[in-house]
């Protein structure tokens, strides 16, 4: 067959899965309405950047001027929010059991007096780590005020002792610290997390929507239409069936990055052409696992199961919640068979390190290999989708 013929065969099975994707409710519903609805949920959830206004409470068993500064400036921070000041600690303990408080302080009796003699009053924090975010962003600035209010208080001692300030200044901070966040210097949890929270969703939406495709296919008895339609070529039909989705979804994940840089701000230190690149070789290998797994498992059902199961595991394992080299020895192994792993590399690089793309090929490279990995199941799908005799339900 000529290569025009063959071109020919690739479009006729592509006009046909057009045609089923127009006709499928689900297809709709599963990618454009769930992908919209990712994004606008999750940039309006982080529409500030981090964390603000968490409430807190205060137990101020002093009541000084002090202790009532200490409040007022816990209060103009913009990361927390005094919502009560008590005077015992079971009060405040009640606001954090029932959640209406991430944290408290309990401000000592005396406290004004001991720092007025010198001595060393004990402020202590109380944090509900099961809302680790809250908790941490709390606790942070918590201990930033209560640090700064401490060295407010040395400072005017020592100025009413006639130390001049460079001398003051040396003795509150010997050892001055210059800290410089490298690549999000604003440390924006938009950049950090939703920047792969929603291509891992489109990820698994590629790869259940391919699953559902093909597998619907064995399900109802059509794969020997479909590949009729490529006059009995699987690669032909394969290629054909997968291509619409290649070129709606690679479009879609542009779109996200395109949003991202352009109206959320997002960094770009690196290169966005290949930060692009590296998500159409995403897409791909998302397609490629689809293929291996409905291959593997040409039941429509089980396959489903599996490929949830798959795509779920890949937003714990890709290293963006939890960092590769703290879990265990064989879960750094398996990382590597998920495509969002590789992709969250490529992020890394391009968006917040901006080092040389050399760096970033070495996984785009992976990620497009993940493609040749479809040839491991071509002949037991190419079986299944002729003979059918694959279970229905």
């Amino acid at each position: 067959m000529t290569l025009s013929g063959q071109i020919q065969n690739v479009l006729r099975v592509s006009k046909r899965e057009v045609k089923m994707l127009l006709v499928r409710p689900v297809y709709i519903f599963s990618t454009i309405f769930v992908m919209f609805f990712s994004i606008f949920f999750f940039l309006t959830l982080f529409d500030t950047g981090s964390p603000e206004k968490m409430p807190i409470a205060v137990v101020d068993m002093d009541c000084s001027s002090i202790s009532r500064r200490v409040v007022h400036e816990l209060n103009a921070t913009q990361s927390v929010d005094v919502v009560a000041v008590t005077h015992t600690f079971e009060e405040a303990r009640v606001l954090m059991q029932q959640g209406r408080v991430y944290a408290f302080v309990v401000i000592p009796e005396r406290f004004y007096a001991d720092l007025a003699s010198f001595k060393r009053p004990e402020v202590v924090f109380y944090m509900n780590n099961v809302y680790t975010l809250g908790s941490n962003t709390a606790s942070k600035q918590l201990l930033t005020v209560m640090t700064l209010a401490s060295g407010a208080f040395q400072r005017e001692v020592l100025r009413k002792k006639g130390l001049p300030d460079y001398l003051i200044m040396k003795r509150l901070q010997p050892v001055a610290i210059d800290g410089h966040f490298v690549g999000n210097p604003s440390s924006n949890y938009l950049v950090y997390l939703v920047g792969i929270l929603l291509p891992g969703i489109l990820g698994l939406i590629v790869l259940m929507i391919t699953i559902y495709s093909i597998g619907s296919e064995l399900k109802w008895k059509t794969s020997r239409d479909w590949l009729h339609a490529a006059q009995g070529s699987i690669t032909r039909a394969m290629i054909g069936k997968l291509l619409p989705h290649v070129v709606f979804y690679c479009v879609f994940g542009v779109m996200i990055n395109i949003i991202l840089v352009r109206y959320m701000h997002f960094p770009v230190n690196g290169s966005f052409v290949w930060l692009n690149v590296g998500m159409m070789a995403y897409v791909l290998a998302m397609q490629s696992m689809a293929v291996i797994i409905v291959g593997l498992i040409p039941i429509l059902r089980d396959a489903l199961s599996v490929g949830a199961l798959y795509g779920m595991l890949s937003f714990s394992l890709s290293g963006f919640t939890f960092p590769k080299m703290g879990m265990l020895t064989v879960l750094q192994s398996l990382t590597n068979i998920f495509p969002l792993r590789h992709y969250y590399l490529v992020y890394v690089n391009e968006v917040l390190f901006g080092n040389p793309v050399s760096q970033s090929l070495p996984s785009i490279a992976i990620l497009l290999s993940f493609v040749g990995l479809q040839m491991l199941v071509v002949r037991r799908l190419h079986s299944a989708m002729i003979y059918q005799y694959f279970p229905k339900d």
